[in-house]
């Protein structure tokens, strides 16, 4: 086949094109712009945007022996990716840009070139893996439980996942480096990058400041009582505890937790831990990742609302324009925003975007 490997400058990237390029297929490295202007987006070794990485990837590409070429989708990530992370935190949600990158850059956009280029498809580094069954090709959990992303690539539809590959998904991490050492590879030993690319200093709530204003307003708790102040609600996060600069209360109560986002009036309502307990969750736009189970049939399987969190065992149902759950047991702290992973053991089913819980 020819395939098209997205080369991040990181050392996943660079042995998954390796390993490609090993089991016979025509490989071209290609590194994605995501920035006009490189040097405003994080720098050093933990980003994944920066010119650095460009070099590294190009590095890497003339070890393998593949040509190397940069696309430039920096207006595709800041509609796709920027604008959209500022859209959801101006509403009071709680976006994952990680997400939506894999959602509408690197597979939708990267993927459609690639087609329109006459390439059958893209390799990438992440850690899941694809197989062929009774169901069609489908995506399951990475070997490596550690280092698994299968919830960030469930927002890929069927079509999308047809022509992904994940040279990575059987592997652990720790191999995986050291196959780039014997490979010659110079980013064996680099750093994974972490946080938010396009936030140059990491700190999220500062930089959403600088774009969306900071103006003051009320922190209250449930009953409407006045208990501080903010400088931009939509800095904070469903189940944030810390950095909310209240005093203890006298009679030394238990920590206040944040409970509620209100944009419109710019409101931060706090309150106790068990107020965050959410039993129901609406998923909103889903994505099947495989065949689509029958509507208005109840399944069971697992939930997973985080990157890197415990799935938790569920029932679900859904009507073609919504999924609905309902856990087996609370969970604690889930934002609107979120996005929302079904899975049938190690499968992914599917995904949504959190839209409302109970």
């Amino acid at each position: 086949m020819k395939l098209i490997a997205a080369m991040s400058g990181g050392v996943d990237s660079a042995v998954a094109a390796a390993r490609a390029v090993d089991a016979g297929h025509e490989v071209v490295g290609v590194h994605l712009a995501l920035s006009s202007n490189p040097q405003k987006y994080r720098s050093g070794a933990r980003g994944c945007c920066t010119i650095e990485d460009s070099h590294d990837a190009r590095r890497a590409a003339d070890v393998i022996g593949i040509p190397f070429y940069i696309w430039d989708m920096a207006e595709e990530f800041h509609d796709g990716v920027v604008e959209n992370f500022l859209s959801e935190y101006a509403s009071g949600r709680t976006p994952n840009p990680c997400l939506r990158c894999n959602e509408k850059i690197k597979f939708a956009a990267v993927l459609d070139r690639a087609k329109g280029l006459g390439f059958d498809g893209v390799i990438t580094g992440h850690y899941a893996q694809m197989r062929e069954n009774e169901l069609g090709r489908v995506m399951y959990r990475a070997q490596d439980p550690g280092k698994d992303q299968s919830y960030v690539l469930a927002v890929l539809n069927s079509d999308q996942l047809a022509g992904a590959h994940f040279p990575l998904g059987d592997t652990f991490k720790e191999e995986v480096r050291k196959e780039a050492k014997k490979r010659g590879l110079y980013v064996a030993n680099k750093p994974d990058s972490h946080d938010i690319c396009f936030v140059p200093s990491g700190d999220n709530a500062g930089w959403l400041r600088d774009r969306l204003g900071s103006e003051i307003g009320e922190i209250v708790d449930e009953a409407g009582n006045k208990l501080g102040e903010h400088k931009g609600a939509y800095t904070y996060t469903i189940g944030q505890r810390r950095g909310l600069g209240l005093t203890v209360p006298a009679d030394g109560g238990s920590p206040r937790y944040v409970l509620k986002i209100e944009p419109k009036t710019n409101t931060v309502v706090v309150g106790a831990h068990e107020a965050l307990a959410v039993k129901k969750i609406v998923g909103e736009k889903p994505i099947w990742c495989g065949p689509v189970p029958a509507t208005q049939t109840q399944y069971r399987g697992f939930a997973q609302v985080r990157a890197h969190g415990a799935p938790l065992a569920a029932s679900y149902t859904h009507d073609g324009e919504s999924i609905r759950v309902e856990l087996d047991e609370p969970l604690f702290g889930l934002a609107t925003g979120q996005g929302l992973v079904i899975y049938d053991g190690d499968r992914v089913v599917g995904s949504a975007t959190v839209a409302q819980t109970e």
